[in-house]
């Protein structure tokens, strides 16, 4: 299965005006996601259209998510707030046949990578609007965890 963890671009200051769900990506987190997304589509299996994509129900996300240009589904269990734990059952780790992409938040995205990679939730730092995708594979010798890339916008 290909976990793929996509922290939503850079949003908007909260304010007494807007609730946190409301925040909206500003003008350098809509070219953020623009540019990831291209090179998330650039690196996808062959096979885009069975990659799942789930997506906090906050505006942020879902605009982040919009960038790549594949159907994608809100899924409150992936919202902020939400445990490792949601988010992994959610996504169907590690069983999926698909690749999953989680358009999420912080801290859980960070301590998401934590745990599939080292078994324990931590407090890992997912840059707003990076990427870290991880690959589970059986082997004779048990199961691995790979972490194929991490990738920020900073670079692309």
């Amino acid at each position: 299965m290909e976990l793929i963890l996509w922290r939503h671009a850079e949003a908007e200051d909260g304010s007494a005006d807007i609730s946190d769900a409301k925040r909206r990506l500003t003008p350098r987190g809509e070219k953020q996601a623009r540019h990831m997304a291209q090179w998330l589509r650039s690196h996808l299996p062959s096979a885009a259209k069975r990659t799942r994509v789930l997506v906090s129900p906050s505006i942020r996300t879902q605009q982040t998510a919009h960038a790549l240009q594949l159907p994608f589904e809100i899924e409150p269990r992936v919202g902020a707030g939400s445990t490792p734990l949601d988010i992994l059952a959610a996504c169907n780790w590690p069983d999926d046949e698909r690749a999953v992409i989680v358009v999420g938040h912080q801290p859980t995205l960070g301590e998401i990578a934590a745990l599939v990679m080292i078994g324990t939730a931590a407090q890992w730092s997912v840059k707003k609007g990076g990427v870290w995708w991880f690959y589970k594979r059986s082997r004779e010798e048990g199961e691995q965890v790979i972490l194929r890339a991490v990738m920020n916008p900073d670079f692309l």
